[in-house]
This record gives C-alpha cells, sequence and structure tokens, in this order.
C-alpha cells in the first residue's frame, strides 16, 4: 500500500481511534489485533521516541514477550490524539474498538469501501508487510526483523517485495515513498542503541 493509498485510508476512518489502529499497522508492522489491542499507555516511551510492543503470538519463546520500535514520525501524531481523547485513568491504547480479528476486518473492509479503495487478501497482514518492505530498503535487515518481530527467513520468504519505487530508485529518479524515512531512521537507531530497561514516560511531554 503506498502513502498516498494510506492517506486516503486515514481520510475515510470513523474516528481517532480508527486512525490509529490502521497506522499501527501500516507504519508501525504490528500485529492485528493481537498487539494493538495488548499495547497500553505504558508501553509508550514519549521521552525517548520508542515503543514496548507487548506480542502474546510469540511471548512462548525466550525474549519474545515483547520488542522495541521506534516512535516512527507516521505514528506519533495519531497517538497524542488518541491519548488526548482518552478518559482518564485509561490503561489500554485502543479502548473503543476492541473486538474480535473478524469484527475489525468487517469494519475495515467498510473503511475501504467508502474510500474507494477494493480490499485486497490477508487485510492486517498486507499492511504489516507492506511496512516491513518499506523499512528493509533503509535499515539493515536485522534491524528491521527487530522492530517487527520475525526472522530473516520468515521475512525472505513472506514479508518482503519488490516495489515500482525500487525500479525507480534504481533508475535515479525521484523517491517520494521515501519522504521521512531520515526522521524514521534517526529514531530507529535512537531506539536500537538503548537498552528495553529504560523507564517510560506515561504522559507526552508538554
Amino acid at each position: 500500500m503506498t502513502r498516498d493509498t494510506a492517506s486516503e485510508v486515514l481520510k475515510a476512518c470513523p474516528d481517532v481511534e480508527w486512525k490509529l489502529i490502521f497506522a499501527l499497522s501500516r507504519f508501525g508492522g504490528l500485529r492485528c489485533p493481537s498487539e494493538h489491542l495488548a499495547l497500553k499507555w505504558g508501553h509508550i516511551d514519549w521521552e525517548h521516541h520508542r515503543i514496548t510492543v507487548p506480542s502474546p503470538k510469540t511471548a512462548h519463546h525466550a525474549g519474545g514477550e515483547s520488542r522495541l520500535i521506534p516512535l516512527f514520525p507516521e505514528l506519533r501524531p495519531h497517538l497524542e490524539a488518541a491519548f488526548n481523547e482518552a478518559e482518564p485513568g485509561s490503561e489500554h491504547v485502543i479502548s473503543h474498538h476492541r473486538t474480535g480479528n473478524a469484527n475489525l476486518r468487517t469494519q475495515f473492509q467498510r473503511i475501504l469501501e467508502k474510500a474507494g479503495i477494493p480490499a485486497w487478501p490477508k487485510l492486517f497482514h498486507n499492511l504489516r508487510a507492506t511496512r516491513q518492505t518499506e523499512l528493509a530498503a533503509d535499515f539493515p535487515l536485522h534491524v528491521v526483523c527487530r522492530s517487527i518481530g520475525n526472522s530473516t527467513e520468515i521475512v525472505n520468504k513472506h514479508y518482503l517485495s519488490v516495489t515500482e519505487n525500487d525500479y525507480l530508485r534504481g533508475a535515479g529518479l525521484g523517491d517520494d515513498q521515501s519522504k521521512g524515512s531520515e526522521a524514521a531512521q534517526n529514531a530507529a537507531q535512537q531506539a536500537h542503541a538503548s537498552s528495553r530497561t529504560e523507564s517510560q514516560a506515561k504522559s507526552p511531554p508538554p
């Protein structure tokens, strides 16, 4: 999914929380719904620009209970908007749309229909795969896999793809899809250079 298409989807989302659900999938690479619903405000480290993502799917593996990702610039405005709308004492980042995957998928199909965008197979998985392909164009593969939460074997087999932008870059043409990648890279480098154990700020800076 291109960034232009993502922008159209965001416009069609009915509320702030749905914009965040979509952004966490498309720009954060989170597994939907398990990682979205497990994410709490205490996992957002506003000060150090990173997010600890609980991962129920890989929790049974040693060290797989969570992973650290950058607070990507594409995510921050949606997280801040949801934080500002959250009820006092709210614990979970996604609080209103805490439904099963089938229901979220149905709602997402309606959003795509409203935006005039045809649905595709594996709706949420492909958003995650798009983000992994996008990040792999700018970061070493081991860094990308750490952020997305999978292995190099899995990513090579099921996630990475050649995009139209790859051909344009190879031809020495413009790279509209990589706008903002420098800021994302700085955030990623900060996140992976620091320890998981640093304290987390539970409210955004003033």
